[in-house]
């Protein structure tokens, strides 16, 4: 190990001539970071260094790839580059004198399944507060859906995909009357308002995401080569679905802290974890969602996660998550409008001041690959803020070539686990079942009575025909649905082999 990696992850040189190496040290990586500027000034590069860092210090990484520039990861760069000769000079500049183009292991990974393995969960585990969130429901709706999940905890209903949610809300709504006398008001304009939620999702390709098998994170955490292994999150098309995408990253680090030991502050990060174009995680959401962030943030560093927010301003960043942010990178912000100047005021005074020069001043002239650097010490502090001209990325800058990407998805160490969905019976199998016994006693019942007596039966069947009226509704509800499942080919189930 050089001398650069035993202080921690390299980032680049500071001060008036860039000859003061910055590191993130890995025993506080812990402790969380932001990455912010403009778009255009060099967050990508510095995401993708940072990356590079860790997995050569053996941590693995999760990132998603809002831009598919960061696909280059897989492939060492190249001296045919057209910034080649610019990358040796900064090198030069930075006293980088290791520096040398290499690739790292890369698995790609897709909610959608097109760029990289699928990636699953179960309804279950998103649980009623996520899932209202990517639902964008209302208080209202969300106490419907909390309903949802507790009647199937009782009754022993697996929430597994999509069909096991829509079957769930018809067997709610057709017991509305009981439920309603036991948890609350369950209306069927609030079913209904959720079952067209759950509509649009799924015409967005969301049904996709809940399902079998479902991720196992221990195929996350791991080492290549005695290299973290670097999980690249295809997102160009998620980032049409802003709250699919926030809420599934938040699903992620939920899991993580619901799975990872307590480890303290390890010498070295169990894993980074990347949120970019953090602030769709924070626009327009409810308090309780924010508080789940805060407090999945505070707890996570114990479990060895160290979380890097990436957004264009700090100011998109909640106070309450801002202040658990211990290292940050500054790229140039722009301060156009009194509101921009607020905000580039507030960027500045979140740094231990340099008595060379002022924050404020300088972060609108930084130039595109220059930051202000500030990490934290041995002992926790804050380190004085630090004018960065960022290093050069090792391995390819932009996307990969295409025969190097097939190369490395063929290469993939969990090729095969996650590409065929499996289905098992839960909720939507159970219900349905029952729908179909009903109904065929239903009929035999019928057949074996006279015609009077079936006509005094369907009379008095008429008031208190509950059981019988789900059965056929939820029959014939099941029944179509099944049939455009198997049409558009989307009968994955989910199950967690943990």
């Amino acid at each position: 190990m050089n001398e650069i990696d035993a202080k921690g992850v390299f980032l680049g040189g500071g001060g008036k001539d860039y000859a003061q190496p910055q590191h993130l040290r890995l025993d506080k990586a812990n402790r969380h970071g932001l990455i912010a500027g403009a778009t255009g000034t060099g967050k990508t590069v510095t995401l993708q260094i940072m990356a590079e860092g860790f997995s050569s210090a053996g941590v693995p990484v999760f990132l998603s790839d809002v831009k598919g520039d960061l696909s280059g990861l897989c492939q060492p760069g190249s001296p045919d580059h057209k910034l080649h000769g610019a990358f040796l000079e900064r090198a030069r500049k930075i006293g980088f004198d290791d520096f040398g183009y290499q690739g790292f292991p890369v698995v790609f990974w897709d909610l959608f399944g097109q760029e990289g393995h699928p990636v699953r969960a179960t309804v279950s585990e998103m649980g009623p507060l996520l899932l209202s969130r990517m639902l964008d429901l209302n208080e209202t709706q969300e106490g419907v859906m909390n309903i949802v999940f507790r009647l199937a905890d009782e009754e022993g209903l697996l929430l597994l995909d999509f069909k096991d949610l829509r079957a769930m809300l018809t067997h709610v709504s057709e017991r509305a009357r009981e439920l309603s006398a036991r948890y609350g008001n369950v209306s069927a304009a609030s079913v209904g308002a959720i079952q067209r939620r759950l509509l649009v999702l799924e015409n967005q390709g969301a049904a996709q995401f809940f399902g079998e098998p479902a991720l196992r994170l221990s195929d996350m955490i791991a080492q290549d080569g005695g290299k973290g292994r670097i999980n690249v999150l295809a997102a160009r098309r998620l980032m049409s679905s802003p709250r699919l995408y926030a809420t599934f990253l938040l699903w992620l680090l939920s899991e993580l802290f619901e799975e990872l030991p307590e480890v303290g502050d390890p010498e070295k990060p169990v894993m980074a974890f990347f949120f970019d174009e953090a602030h769709l995680l924070f626009d327009g959401a409810p308090k309780a969602l924010v508080d789940k962030v805060e407090q999945v943030a505070r707890l996570i560093r114990s479990k060895g996660v160290g979380v890097f927010f990436i957004t264009q301003n700090p100011a998109d960043v909640p106070d309450d998550v801002l202040g658990q942010l211990g290292s940050r990178v500054q790229h140039a912000l722009r301060a156009y409008t009194p509101r921009d100047q607020k905000a580039l005021r507030a960027a500045a005074q979140t740094f231990r001041p340099n008595p060379e020069f002022d924050a404020e001043e300088v972060i609108p002239n930084l130039g595109v690959g220059e930051a202000l650097v500030s990490t934290l010490d041995r002992k926790g502090r804050p380190g004085i803020v630090q004018r960065t001209l960022i290093r050069p990325p090792s391995s390819r800058l932009g996307p990969a070539e295409p025969a190097a990407l097939e190369a490395a998805r063929r290469a993939s160490p969990v090729a095969g686990l996650y590409d065929r969905p499996l289905d098992r019976q839960s909720a939507y199998e159970i219900l349905a079942e029952r729908a179909e016994r009903a109904a065929e006693e239903a009929e035999k019942a019928q057949k074996a009575d006279s015609a009077p007596q079936a006509r005094t039966r369907s009379r008095a069947s008429r008031s208190d025909s509950v059981g019988e009226a789900f059965a056929k509704s939820v029959a014939r509800s099941i029944g179509t649905r099944l049939v455009r499942e198997i049409v558009r080919g989307v009968l994955g189930g989910i199950f967690r082999g943990r």
